[in-house]
């Protein structure tokens, strides 16, 4: 399943490896130097920062999401729920 993390973005859903509160990523030197690290191989998309809420970690990518982290955990609680419910559609 995919979920909208926001400005144009959809990304699969088992990709993800973390959603972390925009705020969390300045506390830490640990994650400066990550993001620092991600940004110098290119693998920080739509860095937008000024409209960010939350950073989405996937596999390959991080991106800047405008959506707050309860958003997007209730996308992919939602996604998660749809793929549990069983396919009636080769009954009619």
């Amino acid at each position: 399943m995919f979920i909208h993390i926001g400005d144009d973005n959809v990304i699969r859903s088992e990709d993800v490896v973390a959603i972390i509160d925009h705020h969390l990523i300045s506390s830490s030197t640990i994650n400066e130097q990550m993001m620092f690290n991600q940004r110098k191989n290119k693998k920080v998309l739509d860095p937008q920062e000024e409209v960010a809420k939350s950073i989405v970690i996937t596999k390959e990518f991080i991106y800047y999401s405008p959506l707050s982290v309860l958003t997007l955990k209730k996308r992919a609680s939602m996604i998660s729920t749809i793929s549990k419910l069983e396919n009636y559609s080769d009954t009619f």
